[in-house]
């Protein structure tokens, strides 16, 4: 570092900055199942983390050092502010020195509001916003003519040089295009001292009592003067236009004698129509605002509708038959009885096909009735419930964002997504969709992604008016600046109006990165979590030159990451480990790169070559089926025909933004889901689809979290714990006490604890301390009530399953094959350290979605399942990539299909057939680039994914 770099971020020649620290020094950290480890982490420079998948990086990145830089942060403010805010707990460390201010980028940060956007999050449609309210240009809705503004001054000789020697009769418009009899308007305009006014283009005298017709369309307008034009004395002219203005809020109607009208306005004004539009600010351009957003959609661009085709898919079944389909085949239940008396009611019933009903039934089926429905009674015969009839579609609308989360997706698989048909999915009003730039509207631009919109404002300034070139030169400056950040760190391809919620996890971190980076903070400790996820090998070098960027401005770059470029690039590697869980929480090696190499840890090892993951010596042959698309055109995809021979491992490839996520879950996933499940989600456009008769199942494991409650653990997520807790009912003493499987159950009443409501921990209140969580003094952290403890199988109850290990789960269920399957699987993904009850909001990103995984594993298989998986290897290090392989093979001997899309190496290279999309992202990708072993990729020189297989290839 340079002399005046350490004089600019405040570094002495010693290399102590203003901490007074050079290193970060930790000591005695124990969070999780951290042991008691002494940790110095060199300050301003890039640090990688990495270790087994749960071997403790996390809660040494996240849960210790973050944690004690937010803890400090909140310190910093007053005991009252604090009191408001809370306090946060002082995590499990002796002591921290040279900790400067924290920024955490993690991947579970991502916002799943459907309005914030690509564009929105990094700021750059913020500044188009304001170059647009500064420096657009108005154009009238109606006819397209460019909108003009006039001064008072303006109009006037306007109308003195335009009119001289005419007759004209000037109005100040006060109603327009509104309904209403006005009859206080009129009472109001002759107290005023006017005696007309033009009503519809008809000039009327004003008399008492005066009013129009309320439920008809009107324009008013005061009749101001009527005066014959003369240059030689403009005096009364000026009054009038004066008076006019004040009274048209700016704007006036000049009458002449031939009847034709002339708008005047100080505002935007089209001139032939008399069309005006408020002066443009941001939030007019903002569909996050009353004042922008399309009033048809508030904003969204999309309609989500329950429409009757979706709910009666089939109208020549009956009701009893499950023409109706939200309510399946016929059930002794309340709803079908209810149904029945209604189509009595009108002489028909549950029986007759709903094609044959007639239109008026068929609306008070979906829609409801007002008048009640008499059921008889089951529990009391003789007697009637009257009761009123919601109508299916309405039940829907109800429940559509007001029920339970399975609610709300139940009722998801009705409903049909439209573009807005006002805005046409543009989300904005039709104003602000007439204010351009260059002959763009800003709805335009945010349909172009970053590397689109750097190539619009390329040159930009010359295609500009002089004025628009003073007003737009500043805001064009920081467009560029952020527009290269987010090229820089390999998002160019992602679109400006790209929902933050469809983005993975890598996505959106490497946006929160760029967004950071443009705001040049100097001193700061960033703490990443894997920003490599779901990037190319091609972009890694950008990204890590990022980072580099982050850390040349004076910061310190703390990266949890196991990808090999990463490690080598940085300043010093820690590596934590051995194992995973109970087995790790030490540090095993650490060190600059080459010092790191140089020492025997389970990283180096794979690093340096002494331990590989192989490459199968034999590629599989498959089993000579196909499923063939043709035509796949969503998005970026270019006509794109699929072939994926099954019985082998498929790997989908290809560069960020290529088209992976389109082909596969956006487009062939609805597919087979609506051949095999009948699903009701509509796939992107496509020509045609052979070979699904080969598949009888697909299971799908995306990047989506298992929960977002402490009550939500692997025991529930998987399944399993609903054995357990049947396995406990079935034993004898369960069944003397007559305990069914709810008894065992700590999210309802009966058998959980009441005091913590089966949580096992309450929360203490310290008002100016921090709240503390203490476990229950009634049920002691167990969850459950003595009575339900007091039943045990082999000497253990169900809240001492909870706190087993995977791994002693395994031993204990051994002769219960339908727990021991589900267990199994957990403990070969590499899950064997976390116990059956651990919080879900503890896993990490990596553990979750092998969670996920294995509960999707231990379904039986039919050898015809097709499993697909996104990036599995997201928070695995080698080893557990390794594991993972011989669980997926395993899969595939039995005959089945994987399909991975994937960027790891590690993968790519031990799979039998590559499907490569290319060659770049966004509108420059979406075609096949070529398909095939890797043996056959490797060998394409066209290929980015070649080139790097190519050399993967030759290491082994």
């Amino acid at each position: 570092m340079s002399t005046s770099q350490q004089e600019y971020i405040g570094v002495d020649s010693n290399g102590f900055d203003a901490t007074g620290y050079h290193s970060i020094e930790i000591y005695g950290a124990r969070e999780h199942n951290l042991k008691d480890i002494d940790l110095q982490l060199p300050r301003n420079q890039l640090v990688v983390i990495t270790g087994i998948s749960g071997s403790g990086k996390s809660s040494l990145a996240f849960d210790t050092i973050y944690a004690e830089g937010q803890r400090r942060y909140m310190e910093s403010f007053s005991a009252y502010a604090r009191s408001f805010i809370g306090n946060m707990e002082r995590p499990d460390v002796d002591k921290i020195n040279g900790l400067s201010p924290v920024i955490s980028i993690e991947q579970k940060t991502t916002s799943r509001n459907p309005r914030s956007t690509v564009g929105t999050t990094t700021e750059v449609y913020d500044f188009l916003r304001l170059l647009y309210a500064r420096a657009g240009t108005a154009y009238s809705y109606l006819t397209g003519n460019k909108m003009v503004r006039q001064t008072e001054k303006q109009i006037i000789d306007h109308i003195a040089r335009e009119f001289e020697g005419n007759a004209l009769t000037l109005l100040a418009p006060v109603v327009k295009g509104r309904k209403g009899h006005y009859r206080e308007l009129f009472v109001q305009i002759r107290k005023m001292g006017f005696t007309r006014v033009c009503i519809d283009g008809e000039i009327t005298e004003l008399s008492p009592k005066m009013q129009v017709d309320r439920y008809k369309i009107h324009d008013i307008e005061i009749v101001i003067d009527r005066l014959m034009v003369s240059s030689q004395d403009l005096g009364r002219l000026a009054d009038s236009v004066k008076t006019a203005m004040h009274h048209g809020k700016g704007v006036i109607i000049a009458l002449d004698s031939q009847g034709q009208t002339n708008h005047f306005s100080k505002f935007l004004m089209d001139p032939a129509t008399g069309l005006s539009y408020d002066e443009p600010a941001p939030n007019l351009f903002s569909f996050n605002s009353p004042y922008g957003a399309c009033p048809t959609c508030k904003g969204m661009g999309t309609f989500a509708k329950i429409t009757r085709e979706s709910v009666i898919p089939d109208p020549s079944l009956s009701i009893s038959r499950g023409g109706i389909a939200p309510m399946g085949e016929y059930r002794d239940i309340w709803i079908f009885k209810k149904l029945n008396s209604l189509l009595k009611r009108h002489g028909a019933n549950i029986t007759t096909p709903i094609k044959d009903l007639p239109e008026d039934v068929l609306q008070l089926i979906l829609y409801g009735d007002s008048v009640p429905v008499a059921v008889d009674s089951v529990k009391y015969p003789g007697k009637q419930w009257h009761t009123k009839f919601e109508g299916i579609i309405s039940f829907l609308e109800k429940h559509k964002d007001s029920g339970s989360d399975k609610i709300q997706k139940w009722v998801q698989e009705f409903t049909q997504v439209s573009n807005c048909p006002e805005c046409h999915g543009a989300r904005l009003k039709k104003e602000s969709l007439f204010f351009k730039i260059d002959e763009k509207n800003i709805a335009e631009l945010a349909e172009l992604d970053i590397l689109q919109l750097a190539e619009w404002m390329d040159g930009l300034e010359n295609r500009l008016e002089e004025r628009q070139q003073l007003i737009a030169t500043e805001i064009l400056k920081e467009l560029r600046k952020r527009v290269t950040f987010l090229a820089n760190v390999g998002l160019g391809y992602l679109h400006l109006n790209r929902p933050l919620r469809s983005l993975s996890g890598g996505e959106s971190q490497r946006i929160r990165l760029a967004t950071q980076i443009g705001t040049q903070l100097v001193g700061v400790l960033y703490i990443l979590d894997e920003p490599s996820i779901g990037l190319h090998q091609r972009d890694n070098q950008r990204l890590i030159q990022a980072l580099k960027d982050l850390r040349d401005l004076g910061n310190t770059v703390l990266v949890v990451e196991h990808d090999k470029e990463m490690m080598l690039n940085a300043d010093h590697i820690v590596d934590i480990g051995p194992g995973a869980g109970r087995h790790g929480g030490t540090i095993v090696a650490q060190g600059s790169p080459q010092k790191f190499l140089a020492q025997q840890s389970p990283t180096a090892d794979y690093l340096t070559g002494v331990a590989k993951i192989p490459v199968p010596g034999v590629r599989r042959s498959g089993n000579n089926t196909y499923v063939k698309l043709t035509g796949a055109s969503g998005h970026n995809l270019q006509q794109v025909n699929l072939q994926l021979p099954l019985g082998k491992m498929i790997c989908i490839t290809g560069v960020s933004g290529s088209g992976k996520s389109s082909l596969v879950h956006d487009t062939l996933i609805p597919i087979l889901k609506q051949k095999l499940y009948k699903s009701k989600k509509e796939p992107l456009p496509y020509k045609s689809i052979s070979g699904t008769s080969n598949l009888d199942k697909v299971i799908e494991v995306d990047q989506s979290p298992i929960g977002r409650t402490p009550r939500s653990n692997p025991a529930t997520y998987t399944g399993v714990f609903t054995d357990i807790r049947s396995l406990y009912s079935n034993l004898p003493e369960a069944k003397i006490r007559g305990y069914k499987p709810g008894r065992f159950s700590f999210n309802v009443k009966g058998g959980r604890c009441e005091t913590c409501r089966g949580g096992g921990m309450k929360l203490i209140e310290m008002d100016f301390l921090p709240d503390v969580l203490v476990p229950c003094e009634t049920c002691k952290g167990k969850r459950y009530n003595r009575e339900t403890l007091e039943v045990r199988f082999k000497g253990k109850s169900i809240s001492d399953v909870l706190d087993m290990t995977v791994e002693e789960a395994v031993t204990f269920f051994e002769h219960q094959p339908k727990i021991l399957r589900k267990i199994s699987t957990l403990n070969e993904v590499g899950l064997g350290y976390i116990t059956l009850g651990q919080h879900a909001t503890t896993l990490s990103g990596g553990e979750a979605q092998r969670v996920k995984l294995s509960s999707e594993l231990s379904k039986r298989d039919t050898g015809r399942t097709l499993y697909v998986l996104d990036e599995p290897t997201t928070g695995l290090h080698f080893q557990d990539v390794k594991n993972l392989l011989l669980l997926l093979n395993k899969l595939v001997n039995k005959g089945n299909t994987v399909l991975i899309i994937e960027h790891n190496m590690d993968i790519i290279k031990t799979v039998d057939h590559i499907v490569d999309l290319g060659p770049e992202g966004g509108n420059e990708g979406g075609r096949i680039m070529c398909t095939g072993s890797p043996e056959d990729i490797a060998g394409n020189t066209k290929s980015y994914t070649g080139q790097f297989l190519k050399q993967e290839l030759e290491d082994v």
